[in-house]
């Protein structure tokens, strides 16, 4: 990218991760902030998004209305709701809008809305936007594949009191990438135990075990362990602010702009393939 900088539309500006993505816009040299919107009756409607954010005014008023958001936007970085975030998907492929989704809980059908908007435009959509925990997927398949057979896979997550949907879509990438590296036949679907109660019986070789825990503010955290006899590995990712996430979400749409029409994920930004 070169001269101006390009034009940013933000939905959900108001929100603990709209507010990071504001703050490393105002941050950024070669991207600023083109839009910014909230849900229709959000008492922030009207004011400016960069005092919303806490930070200086950045001249740019908060709508409820979409066309609004979208106009004088040459990409867009959306971390709401899944039914909003495919009706914004539309719009942008209509405009033929790059478009950056960390939105997650999309459910079948909502996923095959996505990847129809991305035959006509590139979508970077990713459960989660850090550069670490991206990497992390990487090493968890690594790990999988050189520890073999003999050791049970656990993964644990944690996430502040507010967060909607369980377990994580980074949780659930993990134990994809565990699925992935261990070469079962069967799907992930009958693999995946999502918590245990009762006289359950010994643990299933085959089983990836998937435990959430909500509360407080944690900003996000994902352990893998591989668990033999005699020994335990551990893979550990702690974000400490949403400052990661903002700044992946960045250097995705950055890398997004000028690319092909085509559904990707933050494996394809970082080179990860």
């Amino acid at each position: 990218m070169s001269g101006q900088p390009v034009g940013v539309a933000i939905p959900g500006c108001a929100g603990r991760m709209g507010r990071a993505l504001l703050q490393a816009l105002a941050a950024s040299s070669d991207l600023r902030l083109s839009g910014a919107s909230e849900r229709r009756g959000a008492s922030v409607i009207g004011q400016d998004a960069g005092t919303v954010a806490g930070l200086p005014p950045l001249g740019v008023q908060i709508t409820d209305d979409q066309e609004a958001l979208l106009a004088g936007a040459q990409g867009v970085i959306d971390f709401t709701l899944p039914a909003p975030t495919v009706e914004l998907a539309r719009r942008c492929g209509d405009r033929r809008l790059p478009l950056v989704i960390g939105t997650t809980g999309f459910n079948d059908e909502q996923r095959a809305g996505l990847a129809r908007v991305a035959q006509h435009v590139p979508v970077v959509l990713a459960p989660n936007m850090s550069v670490g925990v991206n990497v992390l997927v990487r090493l968890v398949a690594e790990a999988a594949r050189l520890l073999g057979a003999g050791y049970d896979l656990e993964i644990v997550e944690a996430h502040h009191n507010q967060k909607v949907d369980a377990p994580s879509g980074t949780a659930l990438r993990l134990a994809e990438a565990l699925a992935e590296a261990t070469a079962e036949q069967d799907g992930l679907a009958e693999r995946v135990c999502y918590g245990r109660r009762g006289n359950i019986g010994p643990r299933p070789r085959r089983e990836i075990g998937v435990q959430t825990v909500r509360g407080g503010d944690i900003v996000g955290e994902h352990t893998v362990m591989f668990c033999g006899a005699g020994e335990r590995v551990e893979l550990v990712h702690r974000a400490s602010s949403r400052q990661t996430f903002a700044g992946g979400a960045l250097r995705a749409l950055r890398w997004a702009i000028g690319r092909a029409p085509g559904l990707y994920d933050m494996s394809d930004v970082l080179g990860l393939r």
